[in-house]
């Protein structure tokens, strides 16, 4: 919230929690996807790598206009498609050698603690329902705005967020979405429908990691409105809910604009994988610092691939070489400096680790 480098002190020592926003699957992950789910990979590492024990939890947003229209375009069942398009997330993710969360959960096994959220912040005054559709009402909660630094004047409808007359705010977002004929449907208090976007993430990570957690991600297209979102209807639900640090991952850029699929200016991780070694495009991702945008290019992958055909040819010639002595019971003591050497490497590993990850300074330094 501070929107400074402050220091990590996890809630209870030895024991982080970290939620980080997941997917839509409705088609095929690309490179943005890979920029922030490497980001985190690496965090992930690194926290467990310092001897901490961390509850990391992904969710899949598996219930969503996107995946509705494109269930309906290729005459699936929203579940059928957002399941194939899990699986296939999940082979990009092993493919560039992402540890697994600890928690996957999917939006849909999770319905009703959704319901029971939005209920809780209705009673504390909140929310409102129309014609069961259920909105949160931002006037309602000082505030809101806090965590991306804008200010209600300015605000508009963000993405998902749909222009309704009936509301009493242009900005008041949904909780709860009516059931449209041919839609998937939950019953609920206010009538059958589904959740909206934002709620889902609030009922997860509370279900999970409790009210008060330790780390919150995501990429910087989601400071606002979804986070910002997230604070509101959590704490309007629980005023003590809280999350220590947040953190957000730049974007990966196609001639200076932001690759997506709505602007159809991106490459899946499945393109770039076939042209070059999954290791290339995790290097080439973790290369820029997490906070800034990476610039995508051919030439920008090409050297990419090359570091690292150098690391792992690097790592067989010392095998190549180490065997032999092995082999032949051979031992040869390690002289002082290369020990100094090594010692060093990783006092400069850890002190660019500690600081906001400076994975390029690793990077230069080592590789």
């Amino acid at each position: 919230m501070t929107k400074k480098k402050e220091p990590f002190k996890p809630l209870v020592e030895g024991k982080v929690s970290m939620f980080v926003c997941g997917i839509t699957p409705y088609d095929l992950s690309h490179v943005g996807h890979a920029r922030a789910y490497v980001a985190f990979d690496v965090l992930y590492r690194y926290l467990k790598f310092l001897g901490n024990e961390v509850e990391y939890v992904r969710n899949f947003t598996d219930i969503d206009n996107k995946i509705i229209k494109r269930a309906n375009e290729a005459g699936k069942t929203v579940e059928s498609l957002s399941s194939r398009f899990i699986n296939e997330f999940s082979l990009d993710m092993d493919e560039l050698q992402c540890l697994p969360p600890t928690r996957e959960p999917r939006v849909t096994e999770h319905i009703e603690h959704v319901i029971e959220l939005i209920t809780k912040i209705m009673e504390n005054g909140h929310a409102y329902a129309i014609e069961g559709d259920v909105y949160f009402s931002v006037e309602s909660f000082p505030e809101y705005l806090q965590l991306s630094g804008r200010i209600l004047d300015q605000n508009r409808a963000g993405e998902r967020v749909a222009m309704d007359t009936r509301k009493r705010n242009p900005a008041d977002f949904a909780l709860w979405k009516s059931a449209k004929e041919g839609e998937p449907f939950w019953e609920s208090p206010w009538g059958p429908g589904r959740p909206g976007w934002h709620i889902e993430c609030s009922a997860m990570s509370a279900h999970y990691l409790g009210h008060v957690f330790d780390i919150h991600g995501g990429g910087k297209d989601l400071i606002f409105p979804h986070h910002e979102n997230e604070v509101a209807q959590s704490r309007a639900a629980y005023p003590e809910s809280e999350v220590k640090c947040w953190m957000h991952n730049g974007f990966v850029n196609k001639d200076d604009q932001k690759m997506s699929k709505s602007e159809n200016n991106f490459f899946t991780i499945r393109d770039i994988i076939s042209l070059y070694h999954p290791m290339a495009l995790r290097f080439f991702l973790i290369h820029t610092h997490y906070r800034s945008d990476v610039n995508h290019s051919d030439k920008g992958i090409e050297n990419a691939s090359q570091r690292v055909y150098y690391i792992y040819q690097t790592l067989y010639d010392c095998e190549e070489v180490l065997s032999k002595y092995r082999q032949e019971g051979i031992s040869i003591p390690v002289p002082d400096k290369k020990h100094i050497l090594v010692e060093q490497h990783h006092l400069h590993f850890l002190e660019y680790m500690s600081d906001d990850r400076k994975t390029t300074k690793v990077l230069d330094e080592n590789c």
